[in-house]
């Protein structure tokens, strides 16, 4: 009984933490999940290249998924990825995916596409598992493992559809999905900043801003909502504002992705470089990219 399945990083359009209301877009980054499933009952977990990372999550993910569609089944799930950890750059959201998905595939469960309202909440009609529902398990797994505030079902959703979605993460409904094909420009500090540790009393001060932010990006203006929620919440969270500065002459849209550190900025390809150049004089690692629309899948 095995399976194997990748999930997206993404970046950040709005912070979920002031109002609830969230948006991301998934980017050219991946976590792979490979799940092998037995008959122990108990399930074990590894993050490659963090031997002590804590595995709650993908463990949980695990569990979760038998508990609906399987039979007591215990095992073994292992992630890799290329998301950094802890970077603001949904790597807990892309674990989850992948893990949930693997799992899915481990029990020939079929994974189908997006909830449609004739499929009903748990399918599309024909015994497959929608992707809207399996990131939901995850997103509850998220939650029972104290990774996110939120729930982050804004993350997820990006990491699982992709292209961008606006969320309501208090009742992790999907508001808008879109396509989008954008260069990103990420600058990662060395720095790491968990999202469970984030100060949400100081992120709800900016609900005003929030608000117009949302207001912008479901109305698809995502750049400038970008820009805005960047601005915001890398004052109430503590990180300096040089980098979207930089950014702002040359980029459609800059932000603070999630809790930080990483700052991302889309646009012309041309632009972004221009903007690397700034920003690789600063520590940490600059890296182009692009967003991605077909979000996770099985591979095996």
């Amino acid at each position: 009984m095995y399976g194997e399945a990748v999930a997206l990083g993404a970046g950040t359009v709005l912070n979920a933490l002031a109002t609830g209301v969230g948006s991301a877009f998934a980017i050219d980054a991946e976590t792979t999940a490979q799940v092998e499933l037995d008959d122990s009952g108990a399930v074990r977990g590894e993050i490659a290249g963090a031997p002590d990372g804590d595995t709650r999550l993908i463990r949980g993910c695990v569990e979760r998924v038998v508990e609906r569609f399987g039979d007591g089944q215990g095992g073994y799930v292992r992630t890799e990825s290329d998301v950094p950890m802890a970077a603001g750059l949904k790597s807990s959201s892309a674990a989850a995916n992948a893990t949930v998905l693997a799992t899915l595939s481990a029990l020939d469960v079929p994974v189908g596409g997006e909830t449609s309202a004739a499929a009903g909440a748990t399918g599309d009609g024909d015994g497959a598992v929608d992707r809207e529902t399996a990131c939901r398990i995850g997103v509850a797994a998220a939650r029972d493992a104290g990774v996110t505030v939120t729930g982050a079902f804004d993350d997820a959703s990006a990491s699982m559809l992709g292209g961008v979605t606006v969320t309501d993460n208090t009742a992790d409904d999907l508001l808008a999905h879109e396509g989008v094909d954008w260069d990103v420009l990420v600058w990662t500090p060395s720095a790491r900043a968990f999202s469970a540790d984030a100060d949400v009393e100081r992120c709800e001060r900016v609900a005003p801003m929030a608000d117009l932010v949302a207001d912008l990006a479901l109305d698809g203006r995502y750049g400038e909502a970008m820009t805005v929620n960047g601005l915001a919440f890398s004052a109430a969270l503590g990180f300096p504002t040089d980098p979207a500065v930089e950014a702002m002459p040359h980029a459609d849209g800059v932000s603070l992705s999630g809790t930080g550190p990483s700052v991302v900025a889309v646009g012309d390809r041309s632009e972004l470089e221009t903007v690397r150049d700034y920003w690789t004089q600063r520590e940490g690692e600059t890296w182009l990219t692009t967003t991605r629309t077909d979000g996770a899948r099985v591979i095996e």
